[in-house]
């Protein structure tokens, strides 16, 4: 999974969101680190909607403008967390391994130790 689409369907976890709501929960969710343009969200939705990880909640008019809100399905979730267990994994790993080397334990003093 690409990290947009992590954020993407990180930010739809709590609510359903309209465009400007998600560029706005990926970007503050991400650390400033994801800055979704308009067109590659919008891009972005139209596949998960295909793939059945988001879908349309409602569509209100705001201001003369149509505001379609969307919504993480429950196969979203199931997809959003298959991918945060990965990534943990890896990071858990990654952690691990940098730990046994000299000067670098004190480099991630918040990892947690691997499982198995």
């Amino acid at each position: 999974m690409r990290e947009p689409t992590f954020w993407i369907l990180t930010a739809l976890t709590d609510q359903a969101r309209h465009g400007y709501g998600i560029i706005r929960e990926a970007e503050d969710l991400s650390g400033g680190s994801v800055r979704l343009q308009a067109g590659t969200l919008y891009a972005a939705l139209d596949r998960l909607a295909a793939e059945g990880l988001v879908e349309i909640d409602r569509e209100e008019t705001v201001d003369g403008r149509p505001r379609r809100y969307y919504r993480l399905t429950d196969d979203g979730a199931t997809a959003l967390a298959e991918e945060t267990a990965r990534l943990t994994r890896n990071a858990d790993t990654a952690a691990a391994r940098l730990r046994t080397r000299p000067g670098f334990a004190l480099a991630v003093p918040h990892a947690r130790p691997a499982t198995a």
